[in-house]
């Protein structure tokens, strides 16, 4: 029976530590590393290994996924001192799942040829219920023939596994995701805002439009949320914001504007300055509302 490859697998957060354990349950050896590490614990008792360092865990690994904050994370556990890099072997595939801009993307890419190891950015979206479903939806950019290689990796992360083009271009299509998740989600709030003030019973409302053309995922999982008051992260508004921030970086780039987007990030600067940097996306309800008194 063909050994399956090594991995070793870089940030355990709300994402990353369901992820990893699909990965370990699909019998794959697996080497985590985390900066808080009690957050391997509940994998190195499902039996993977734990490594102090990115270094340390890269050791002999066939692929290298990391699935960190920001592009400053991943040049640190990628390239930093003791980063993956300084211990990888020639030929090995590091795979970033992170959101991160276009140009680190490449910048990462860049840097790894140097070394010969091979690299993806393959985005994702789902949220923390993809993540524990493994039903995320993978984007991925780099060689063809080095995602293909991957492509058993990401199937047990994932349901629609899309390679999209050369080095960055995954992460231009989770930028494009991100406009659409939140402009989605605005709506979604408005929605709510609309229905309660004509006396409509919220939750009869996102039964409705949830079997109609107005059907998101935002509505059908955020919106009862809302409803309850919960607005517990599966996704932080820092972590959108900070989405956002890359989109508008790179519409900029472009020279071209995105007027809902800039919206959105209006209202969850007002989140931030409210204290709700760390609750879920959805609180975009609560700078809604307080616009609207």
């Amino acid at each position: 029976m063909q050994t399956r490859p090594r991995i070793a697998f870089l940030g355990l957060g709300i994402m990353g530590l369901p992820m990893a354990g699909h990965l370990l349950n699909a019998g794959y050896p697996l080497t985590v590393f985390n900066r808080n590490a009690s957050r391997t614990w509940d994998l190195v008792q499902a039996g993977a290994k734990p490594a102090p360092t990115p270094s340390e865990a890269a050791k002999d690994a066939d692929f290298v996924i990391s699935m960190v904050t920001d592009g400053p994370d991943v040049e640190q556990v990628l390239l930093g001192s003791d980063g993956a890099v300084q211990s990888a072997r020639t030929g090995a595939v590091f795979i970033d799942m992170s959101t991160i801009s276009p140009d680190t993307a490449r910048l990462v890419y860049r840097n790894l040829l140097q070394h010969q190891i091979e690299f993806l950015d393959a985005p994702v979206s789902g949220g923390d219920v993809g993540a524990r479903n493994a039903t995320l939806t993978i984007m991925v950019g780099g060689k063809q023939d080095v995602f293909e290689q991957a492509r058993p990796i990401f199937s047990a992360l994932g349901k629609r596994i899309t390679y999209v083009g050369s080095s960055g271009s995954g992460q231009v299509v989770k930028a494009c995701n991100q406009v659409m998740t939140a402009v989605n989600l605005l709506a979604v709030c408005e929605a709510l805002v609309l229905a309660e003030k004509n006396g409509i019973d919220p939750q009869v409302m996102i039964h409705v439009l949830s079997g109609g053309a107005s059907q998101s995922w935002s509505l059908e999982n955020l919106g009862p949320r809302i409803v309850k008051g919960d607005f517990s992260p599966g996704f932080m508004v820092k972590l959108l914001q900070k989405d956002l921030n890359i989109v508008l970086s790179q519409a900029q780039r472009c020279g071209i504007s995105l007027p809902g987007t800039s919206l959105v990030q209006r209202f969850l600067e007002d989140n931030a300055v409210h204290g709700e940097a760390s609750e879920g996306t959805q609180a975009l309800y609560k700078a809604l509302k307080r616009v609207e008194g």
